[in-house]
């Protein structure tokens, strides 16, 4: 609430009152008086009137997102399932920024589609207002995939509040996101999509595809079937529902297997929603991470725990890669041999 109310304060020194974003504002500062109470003082803490379960992630998972780290995040996610960790959010000195919007930071697109398969809130907010959404836009980083986030969110079903549809599409254009910025301004753009009414082909009704680019010249979109042959079509608005990804229902699937990922694409959504199904059945968290990686890393941060004299920590200390890498070659190094006197 003090967020929203220095934000409006801003808005108005600059006289900026006729804004969407002021609009926004006032109107997430009605909401958050309504949920804390209009005389909350700042100070007090809100034991009954703030969610309880909301989590909020220990440092080195704040760490991990940020590297990209997906075998120590999982692993913090899967070990208490009745708590909402894939939702949970950094502390109030990072803005209390949830996990998804920490991955979409640092552009790693694997995690992003990990955590949002787990049922990461695809909207969900820092305390000043951000989303992974704006946080994406926002970051000029991600060269090598550029566009690639804002297409995820999209396909997921992201909306553009705290902002309006214009403040976003001026965000993606300021980082010269341009392909971004014309998806942001069609209905359908980037979005995932059930093609129906197909006279031409009707085998095709009822399949998904991901509207990858709006045609102004036609009027249509092109868009990629969500099957193995992933073919491209050309149609109209009116051949498209808006469908967006859920866990059940995400069109491919990213399996975390032996330290990397794996997608599995299908010949239809039917055929992943039965996939995704059967792994909920034999009851196994998504995204896996095997018995075997996970075995294999315990033991080696076992061995380097011992090895340095710490065979009973008292807390539990997250092992890098890089350094179970060092422990092992180490111990398989050669012993010195004394020399004679």
């Amino acid at each position: 609430m003090l967020t929203y109310r220095a934000e409006k304060q801003r808005i108005e020194d600059n006289n900026d009152t006729s804004s969407e974003h002021y609009h926004n504002t006032c109107l997430g500062l009605e909401e958050a008086k309504e949920r804390i109470g209009a005389d909350w003082d700042g100070v007090t803490v809100l034991e009954d009137k703030i969610d309880k379960q909301t989590v909020m992630m220990p440092d080195y998972i704040i760490k991990a997102i940020g590297k990209g780290d997906i075998k120590t995040v999982l692993k913090w996610i899967n070990a208490n399932p009745t708590e909402d960790r894939v939702n949970a959010i950094s502390n109030a000195e990072t803005m209390a920024t949830p996990a998804l919007s920490l991955a979409s930071i640092g552009n790693h697109l694997g995690l992003m589609t990990l955590l949002l398969q787990l049922g990461a809130n695809v909207g969900g907010t820092t305390s000043f207002g951000s989303t992974p959404l704006s946080a994406a836009l926002n970051c000029s980083n991600g060269a090598g995939n550029l566009n690639e986030r804002e297409r995820l969110l999209l396909s997921w079903g992201t909306g553009f509040s705290p902002y309006s549809r214009e403040e976003c599409v001026f965000l993606a254009r300021k980082y010269c996101k341009n392909k971004v910025a014309d998806l942001l301004e069609t209905e359908l753009g980037g979005r995932r999509c059930e093609i129906v009414n197909l006279s031409t082909r009707p085998e095709l009704n009822g399949k998904t595809c991901v509207a990858d680019e709006y045609l102004p010249d036609i009027n249509q979109y092109k868009v990629t079937l969500e099957t193995k042959s992933r073919e491209v079509l050309v149609l109209g608005a009116d051949n498209l529902n808006r469908r967006d990804r859920t866990p059940q229902d995400c069109g491919y699937y990213m399996e975390f297997k032996n330290g990397r990922t794996i997608r599995h694409d299908f010949d239809s959504s039917e055929d992943c929603q039965a996939f995704v199904g059967a792994l909920n059945s034999r009851d196994e968290k998504q995204p896996i991470v095997t018995e075997e990686a996970e075995a294999a890393a315990e033991q080696a941060a076992a061995e380097l725990l011992a090895e340095l004299g710490l065979d009973n920590p008292t807390d539990e200390v997250p092992i890098s890669d890089d350094a179970v890498k060092k422990s092992k070659k180490k111990k398989g190094g050669k012993a010195k041999k004394k020399k004679r006197k």
